[in-house]
Formats: structure tokens, sequence, C-alpha cells
């Protein structure tokens, strides 16, 4: 079972390039239908994203909606980027979103928006933690869809929002920021906020890829 590649806060670039790439690195980003394999990542048997336990109580806070937030704000790739690796080695928390303290893959992407715009446009209703949930609705790809430009799956770029539906009857519950061509960050239950290898399991079960509104084109 093929392990991914996790890697140590502020010292990710040099670690990483160093590193040849492994020959399942680099296949085009394009749609694809998650397997029905019980929805489980290779690194990650006996794991299942986002545990239900200790929510942070930054979450029982208010979220407000704000029009126009974006408007005339360009924003670098290399600076969602910098903001997305600044949340490495967070610990995994269930519906928290706080650097340094909790965060589920959720909650890292809302958090580098914050850092990025000031704000969220809108708070997530409570979610259960299983990849495996059957419901009717997609409250994690609707959400990108109000609040971000999509765009194809083969058009990806480093700094977008990536989100996975890892069983292939389920929702898309899965999501990270996507870090390099064969990279991306993001958090999952029993480890911590980790820059991975961006492999064909990944690139299989991708349900969306979406733009953070100001975002400028890569490279910068």
């Amino acid at each position: 079972m093929t392990r991914q590649a996790e890697f140590p806060m502020r010292n990710v670039s040099r670690s990483f390039e160093a590193r040849p790439p492994h020959p399942e690195v680099r296949p085009r980003i394009k749609s694809g239908g998650a397997s029905k394999d019980g929805g489980r990542a290779p690194q990650d048997e006996g794991v299942v994203c986002c545990s239900k336990e200790n929510p942070h109580p930054e979450e029982q806070t208010e979220g407000l909606r704000r029009e126009g937030w974006a408007e005339g704000r360009a924003i670098a790739r290399d600076e969602i980027i910098r903001a997305a690796r600044d949340w490495i080695n967070t610990p995994y928390v269930h519906q928290a979103s706080a650097k340094g303290a909790g965060a589920d893959c959720l909650g890292l992407v809302r958090g580098v928006w914050r850092e990025l715009y000031g704000g969220e446009p809108e708070i997530p209703p409570p979610y259960t933690p299983d990849w495996n949930e059957r419901r009717g609705d997609e409250p994690l790809l609707g959400a990108a869809q109000r609040n971000m430009a999509e765009r194809l799956h083969a058009d990806a770029k480093p700094g977008d929002v990536l989100i996975f539906r890892v069983a292939a009857d389920g929702p898309a519950k899965h999501c990270g920021i996507m870090s390099a061509p064969d990279r991306f960050i993001h958090a999952y239950a029993g480890r911590h906020v980790c820059e991975s290898w961006l492999y064909r399991w990944w690139l299989s079960r991708l349900a969306g890829v979406f733009i953070f509104p100001g975002a400028d084109e890569w490279p910068n």
C-alpha cells in the first residue's frame, strides 16, 4: 500500500524538491469518479477524514457574509500557498479552524480564506466525519460553487482549492489546496495538516477545482 509523504512546517520546499518525482505524481488532472473500494486513501486504512470529537470554540461564533469582500483585491498564488503551508503540522480536530491548535480539511481552507480576505463568506453547518456518508445533497461542492469560480479539472493550478469525492456513491467531503502541479495541502483524521503527493488515487477522486476570488494566473 503506497504511503504519501508529509513534510514539516517551513522546511517544505527544500525537503520536497530534493526528492525525485514518483512515477505516479504527474498524470494530467482530469475528471474521474471514485472507485467503489470503501473510499479510503491508500495511506489511511482504518482512518476516516474528520473525527467528531472536540470542535473548536471558534466554531460557535457566527459567520458574516461580506458583500464585495474581494472587490479590487488581487491575490498572488504564492500568497495562497504560503498561507496554506503555514498551517502545516496543525493538529487534526474535526470542524475546527484554528492555526496551530486544530483544523480539519475544510477548516484549513476556511483559515486560509480568512487570512486572504479578513473574513469568511459563510459558516458551514455541522457535518459528520464520514467519507462514506450517504446523502442526497452536496453541501461542500455547493458552498464552493457559491463562493468561487469553478474550472476544468485538467486546468487546475497551484493555489486552487481541490474537492474530492472519496466514496463513489457518496457526497464530496474532502478538500485541500493545490501547492504545486503534483502536490496539495490537506488535513485528515489521525494526522495533522500536511503536504501530500497528488497520486493517481487522489486524481481519480477529484470532484471539483475552484479558484480563490481574485487569484492571479500561475506562475506569478
